[in-house]
């Protein structure tokens, strides 16, 4: 799904999705959106965040509510600040406006892929649980446990934080993280990462500002514990 108002650029990028062999289906409004998303069944959302009658963020808020479908904002808005929103509030990616139709072809399968392997993980039997201290990571339920209360995490927070519980002795650079995550070339997004880490640890550290799962080691990156 499409979602963006500036129909040419919607023509332009559904155009180059379909000889990608894409199914395109194109919204011009965010209220459409959501009415057209109950109705349809759909593999990844590119959302614009200026939205006439419901912004791209509100929009992205209600989808979360009930879906942890991927989101990909493409948008003119490119500070850093709105990228942060629109990722707080549960976008998997951003890519600025002007892009090329190459990166954003690379992005979408890129988060296709990742969507399908979490979903094909799903249907594993076997029990898997991670421990480290309080801490659990169920990777069958893709929901952390701290001190016997259960949270739900979305599916960036789920490999960042099973990134570092299957790797406990090991510093991440935010660029490896991005890798390993994103599955891409790292292009100094450390915003996307700075707000996926501050909105996993908000989920499972008792003091954010003070986490004892994943620590910061300063001028490098992040790892697990001490």
């Amino acid at each position: 799904m499409l979602v963006e108002d500036d129909r040419d650029i919607s023509e332009l990028v559904k155009n180059h999705l379909e000889q990608e062999n894409f199914t395109v289906l194109t919204v011009f409004n965010g209220e459409k959106a959501l009415a057209l998303l109950q109705k349809n069944e759909v593999d990844l959302i590119l959302l614009d965040l200026m939205l006439p009658k419901l912004s791209g963020i509100d929009f992205l808020k209600q989808v979360r509510t009930t879906s942890l479908i991927p989101v990909l904002i493409i948008s003119a808005k490119g500070s850093d600040i709105d990228k942060a929103l629109g990722l707080g509030f549960g976008a998997d990616d951003y890519i600025s406006k002007p892009f090329s139709m190459l990166e954003l072809t690379a992005r979408v399968h890129a988060a296709i892929r990742r969507a399908t392997q979490y979903r094909s993980s799903e249907n594993v039997s076997t029990s898997t649980i991670l421990h480290f201290m309080e801490l659990s990571l169920d990777l069958n339920t893709f929901s952390a446990i701290v001190k016997g209360k259960t949270v739900q995490l979305t599916s960036k927070e789920f490999h960042i934080l099973k990134l570092f519980m299957t790797n406990q002795s090991r510093v991440f650079t935010k660029e490896q993280i991005y890798h390993f995550i994103w599955e891409d070339d790292y292009y100094g997004n450390e915003n996307v990462i700075n707000v996926h880490i501050r909105r996993l640890r908000g989920k499972i550290e008792v003091d954010p500002s003070n986490p004892q799962y994943i620590r910061t080691v300063w001028g490098i990156g992040y790892k697990l514990g001490e």
